[in-house]
This record gives C-alpha cells, sequence and structure tokens, in this order.
C-alpha cells in the first residue's frame, strides 16, 4: 500500500533492504583509506554499527568497496540473515579493540 499524499516514506537501508526510521551514509571506501570523496550508501544504524564491528577500515577498502561486496560479505551472513527478520532499529555494540 502506498504512503499517504503528503507523507515522507521511511528510508530503506541499503544493506539490509528493511524500511527503517532513519539512515546514516556509509562510505564504502572509509575516509581513513582514501574514501572521503568516494560513493556512499545509506545503511541503518545496526547495520552500519554491525560493519564497523565486524571489518576493518582496511578490509571495506580492499574487499568490500561496492555494495555487492558488502552484501555478500562472509562475516556479515548470519548477521545479515537474523537483521532482516527483526524489527530492531537501534543495536548497541562497540567496536573490537585493535
Amino acid at each position: 500500500m502506498p504512503p499517504p499524499a503528503g507523507s515522507t516514506p521511511e528510508p530503506q537501508c541499503e544493506l539490509c533492504e528493511r524500511l527503517v526510521g532513519q539512515v546514516s551514509r556509509h562510505h564504502l571506501v572509509p575516509r581513513e583509506e582514501g574514501g572521503r570523496h568516494g560513493p556512499t550508501v545509506a545503511l541503518c544504524q545496526p547495520c552500519h554499527s554491525t560493519v564497523h564491528l565486524l571489518l576493518t577500515n582496511r578490509e571495506l577498502a580492499r574487499r568490500y568497496p561496492t555494495l555487492p561486496a558488502l552484501q555478500q560479505a562472509e562475516d556479515l551472513q548470519k548477521y545479515l540473515h537474523w537483521v532482516r527478520r527483526s524489527r530492531v532499529e537501534r543495536i548497541s555494540n562497540r567496536r573490537k579493540k585493535p
């Protein structure tokens, strides 16, 4: 069913493909790895946090510089299977210690 006239449709996370309350921009190649002016994708907060929890900036830049590559990342498959069935809007996790 289409949204009512005059309403703003919910944004969609480009990684998990869920409709969510809000998204943030994720640099496919992290800024620290030279991606400051490169392509970005819209990710929900749980996906954005989990990407940075499970993958290093170097891995993101070298192995997952495109959305299709990121969607196929082996380290994210279990998470994506879970989140696609979930209604979670926020997740609290911490980055790994270097």
